[in-house]
């Protein structure tokens, strides 16, 4: 038997004689070849996957208003987080460690605020073997904290059908939120936290704190928790016509249902709320993220504030505290960005932004548009500058607003949204300035009724004379 080895020079040889494919050497049409196999694998792929896309449900709130059904809104917004100083900041002077136990005694979570090197120090500690009985689930406890409920596991997941994926109408940063009804039928938004190296423990410990009482027409309202094993949820009211963004940015077609009158009560209850925040608690609430998709509307437009997960409390002793900058891209007051210093008018600023929102129907930024037009302050200062603010009105509004009406929500909007943070109004004052608008077209009102009713009287007086 004769064993045959291939010498490589002759493979070589037989590599680099001439095809009759245009001449090509042998070694180059293999090339080409697999490369164009290659490409076609890869274009298959990319179908696969294209496909698989599209079948995929998206993931937005199905709510539907009296007249419209709510528009889903599909750009994704950018988060703005600024990695902490290397001083430890997070700790202010004034204020105190604060604990919060939660829950039963074999369910207590014990949260510290200090921070350590950037990282959490707050220890948990849960027992698992008491969230069930033999016999069923452990019915609900009463808080702690002398407010809302404790709510297992079992009854959550039940709400929510297994945190299905059809339930989920809302998703950040800091959690994922699902639509749920509860045993008694009450409609519910719970907020299952991400626990991001320690962050949902430190939101979880603020919005229970800080916002667990918190009761105002024009803030979401708290109704409970749950604490069980890694699982931190809250549990909130639920508001079933969508939010600002889905109504400001979303597909409403030519014209939206938002009217001028609308858009201004709006205005006015996210002031109202936010005053509360500011001036209605102590210690103080500054929110942190207020933006549009964050402005919760009910069935009579009413506006509601949400997601207190970024809140940060400021005691009376204290006119700023330093942190980490947190936000959405946009909103961010200037002061803030650059150093981290957090107040109330940080707060005020970002309301400026969506108060242009609501009357321009534009994105704090949008690349889409001109060089000019990208930045909305920057654009919304030269317009009126250059006495072009009928311009800027949101073209979807069926009817413009008066002259004054205009320029009066354009100067609180610009005063908002000052480069210095201390020539910005309190929220206390911004809501004199828009109920002061009310009064006076109230007034206009009644000033025209008495005139006429003055006219037909003295057209009846004439008449009786003349006869």
């Amino acid at each position: 038997m004769t064993i045959s080895v291939l010498n490589p020079d002759h493979i070589n040889a037989e590599l680099s004689k001439p095809t009759s494919i245009f001449g090509l050497k042998l070694w180059v049409v293999i090339g080409i070849l697999l490369g164009s196999l290659i490409v076609i694998a890869l274009f298959f792929l990319s179908l696969c996957l294209t496909s698989r896309r599209r079948n995929r449900k998206p993931r937005h709130a199905d709510f539907a208003s009296a007249a419209v059904a709510t528009p889903p809104v599909s750009k994704e917004i950018q988060e703005i987080v600024r990695p902490p100083p290397q001083q430890d900041h997070h700790y202010h002077p004034t204020q105190p460690e604060i604990q919060v136990d939660i829950g039963k005694a074999e369910h207590r979570v014990v949260f510290s605020d200090r921070v350590s090197s950037g990282e959490s120090r707050g220890t948990v500690s849960v027992s698992e073997t008491a969230s069930y009985s033999g016999s069923g689930c452990v019915g609900p406890e009463v808080s702690h904290l002398g407010w809302g409920r404790w709510y297992t596991l079992r009854e959550l997941e039940a709400a929510t059908n297994g945190l299905c994926e059809e339930n989920v109408i809302g998703e950040g940063g800091y959690g994922i939120v699902y639509r749920g009804v509860l045993n008694d039928g009450t409609k519910v938004a719970v907020k299952n936290l991400l626990n991001n190296r320690g962050q949902a423990e430190k939101e979880f410990r603020v919005e229970v704190e800080a916002i667990g009482r918190v009761r105002h027409k024009n803030l979401v309202r708290l109704l409970g928790y749950c604490v069980e094993g890694a699982y931190r949820m809250l549990v909130y009211d639920y508001v079933d016509n969508g939010n600002l963004e889905q109504w400001i940015h979303g597909d409403v077609g030519d014209k939206s249902p938002l009217t001028w009158d609308i858009r201004t009560n709006i205005i006015l209850g996210m002031a109202k709320g936010l005053a509360y925040l500011h001036e209605g608690l102590e210690p103080k609430v500054v929110h942190r993220d207020i933006k549009s998709s964050n402005i919760l509307l009910d069935r009579q437009w009413n506006a509601k504030v949400s997601d207190f997960g970024l809140a940060k409390l400021l005691f009376s002793e204290s006119s700023y505290v330093t942190t980490r900058v947190m936000g959405t891209f946009g909103y961010v007051a200037p002061e803030y960005a650059c150093t981290g210093m957090l107040t109330e008018k940080s707060d005020i600023y970002s309301f400026g932004i969506l108060i242009m929102e609501l009357i321009t129907g534009r994105n704090p930024v949008d690349y889409s548009r001109p060089q000019g037009e990208v930045n909305l302050v920057e654009w919304l200062k030269t317009m009126v500058g250059n006495r072009r603010s009928e311009e800027v009105i949101d073209p979807k509004i069926v009817e413009p607003p008066s002259s004054k009406a205009l320029k009066r929500l354009l100067l609180v909007a610009l005063r908002c949204v000052d480069p210095d943070a201390n020539k910005r109004p309190k929220m206390g004052h911004i809501i004199h300035m828009l109920e002061a608008e009310d009064l006076f077209y109230r007034d206009q009102e009644r000033r025209a009724v008495r005139e006429n009713e003055s006219r037909d009287h003295n057209q009846i007086q004439t008449a009786v004379s003349a006869a």
